[in-house]
């Protein structure tokens, strides 16, 4: 399998991070892309690949990632946790990907619902349960997102699943669909510092959905991929809009399922990788040089990229460079943070030394201000 290279000159509604970031900071106007999932169009373009992964000598292109949305905060998936991290400043939010059993795509970090909603307050879905084995080999018994249809999720409301969190909005938020979160994302589109319209505008944030066991959702006829490909260009259709995106994915396959159509050329792919047991020396889920013939980007445990018994890098972050790979972290929390560091500023900038050029935290508001720290260092 080749890796297909994402184009920069063609007119587009899709723009990448790193073009995102420079057409703010410098207002040109000639960053356009490969319009996605346009039968033909790629022929009549004169394109050039477009170089994804940079090395972190431009400190200001760093990547902050709302995890789950501003989900330290607030009831993770959900469209206040999205708005609310829009407002702190990231520069992605993150919605994981689970499908309906009529094929929609909605926003919960697991297949499963005891755990992020009311769904064991509800009587009439209580001999829904199931047992299911996980992508670890884990048997789990609860209710699946598979099981429901999309109305029958709608009565949910959710929950913090941390318990260290506010709870107080608890039981009052729905379950957002993905086609509504990229209606959020558009209604943040302006237009570019031009008087000329037809130049479009753009999204003042992008967005970085991951796909949740995809092989789980084959194996019951609904196709992820699939999905992912007509929610998202149906929402941008109708809009002259730039919208900054990735697509990542703890499975490989659909991954490399989306490399090959030519719907997904322009928009970047994220292979999120961890370490054997979650060891600080356990080998990693998958190897970089086999990323790189399908993905443009690699999302690593944080372990992998900084050894956190010396708090020095091990490398794994220029070697991802070097193989023309971005590199996302996961994950930050100003709640939760790793032994030897007495604050998580300490720790991201620890991260960002050792070569990362992005990371996921669940408080995007200390995330953005201790990459606007850095970037100005």
């Amino acid at each position: 399998m080749t890796k297909r290279p994402r184009w920069t000159n063609c007119s587009t509604k899709l723009l990448n991070a790193k073009a995102l970031k420079t057409a703010k900071k410098s207002k040109m106007r000639n960053l356009s892309i490969v319009s996605a999932g346009l039968a033909g169009f790629l022929a009549s373009c004169s394109a050039t690949p477009s170089p994804v992964a940079e090395t972190v000598d431009d400190r200001s292109a760093i990547t902050v990632i709302a995890h789950r949305g501003a989900s330290g905060y607030l009831p993770e998936h959900t469209l206040d946790a999205y708005q609310l991290a829009i407002d702190m400043g990231a520069d992605f939010i993150e919605p994981d990907l689970v499908m309906t059993s009529d094929g929609v795509l909605v926003a919960r970090h697991d297949p499963w619902l005891s755990d992020s909603t009311d769904i064991a307050d509800h009587p009439e879905f209580a001999d829904r349960r199931t047992t299911v084995t996980g992508p670890d080999g884990t048997e789990l018994t609860d209710w699946f997102v598979w099981d429901f249809t999309y109305e029958e999720l709608s009565m949910l409301r959710a929950r913090q699943v941390r318990a260290g969190r506010d709870h107080t909005h608890n039981d009052i938020l729905p379950i957002p669909r993905f086609d509504g979160i990229l209606a959020l994302a558009m209604r943040t589109c302006r237009p570019y510092d031009s008087a000329d319209i037809n130049r479009g505008s753009y999204a003042a944030f992008g967005v970085y959905p991951e796909t949740k066991w995809p092989e789980h959702h084959a194996e019951r006829g609904l196709d992820m991929a699939g999905a992912l490909e007509t929610t998202l260009f149906a929402a941008l259709k109708d809009y002259n809009c730039d919208l900054p995106i990735y697509v990542q994915s703890f499975e490989d396959g659909i991954l490399r399922d989306l490399n090959d159509r030519h719907a997904f050329d322009n928009i970047p792919l994220v292979q999120l990788v961890y370490p054997e047991g979650y060891a600080l020396d356990g080998a990693p889920s998958y190897e970089l040089e086999d990323i790189a013939e399908y993905a443009d980007g690699v999302g690593p445990f944080k372990t992998l990229v900084l050894d956190y018994r010396t708090q020095e890098s091990t490398g794994y972050a220029q070697r991802a460079r070097d193989l023309g790979l971005e590199v996302h972290a996961w994950t930050f929390r100003d709640d939760d943070i790793a032994h030897g560091f007495e604050t998580i500023e300490d720790e991201i900038r620890a991260i960002l030394d050792a070569g990362a050029t992005g990371f996921f935290t669940d408080f995007p508001d200390t995330g953005r201000a201790v990459a606007d720290e850095w970037a100005s260092d």
